[in-house]
């Protein structure tokens, strides 16, 4: 590989690490691991063509255009988190990665924001994480993380509210964002 294609992979990968936390091919990799997936089932998955996956994962393409795909990925990392700690059986998963291809990356609020996972058919799965998680999608798919922060920069002193929102749906982790929309529900 060529000095700049290097670079460009290079570049691509942390940007990644901005948006997505570490780079795609890491995140990817320990999906397929965790969810004893292939390449190819989680490009099923995640609604990507096989290409598409490739190039994410080897840095060739930096961003995840689609925000319904960055929904599914960030479903199947809570799922993979919840194997790992034993909370659901292999054919839990298999059955639960079916319904997040399926989703199509609705409205969270809509027919696709019931699980059965936990055995009760209709019960929202964690609804304030899945909403929480749609807004985090929605923010980064029209911006990064540096921009979201800039963003947020600008308005701290004209408007400290919509500049925390930004700031905390934008680039904080979930756990912050689903603290933050907990506390001003009520």
């Amino acid at each position: 590989m060529e000095t700049g294609q290097h670079e460009a992979t290079d570049r691509a990968r942390e940007q990644q690490t901005t948006w997505y936390g570490e780079p795609l091919g890491t995140l990817f990799r320990r999906l397929i691991t965790d969810l004893g997936l292939n390449q190819a089932r989680l490009a099923v998955v995640l609604g990507l063509s096989a290409p598409m996956l490739s190039q994410l994962m080897s840095g060739q393409r930096a961003k995840i255009g689609n925000p319904a795909v960055v929904q599914r990925v960030r479903a199947l990392q809570d799922l993979a988190t919840e194997v790992r700690g034993g909370q659901v059986s292999a054919a839990e998963a298999t059955a639960a990665m079916e319904e997040i291809r399926r989703s199509a990356g609705g409205n969270v609020l809509g027919p696709n924001s019931t699980s059965t996972r936990s055995g009760q058919t209709g019960v929202p799965a964690n609804p304030t994480k899945r909403v929480v998680r749609e807004i985090q999608a929605l923010l980064r798919s029209v911006a990064d993380a540096s921009e979201i922060q800039s963003a947020s920069a600008t308005l701290a002193d004209t408007h400290p509210e919509l500049a925390e929102f930004l700031r905390i749906y934008g680039v904080a982790r979930t756990r912050d964002a689903v603290e933050h929309y907990e506390k001003h529900q009520g």
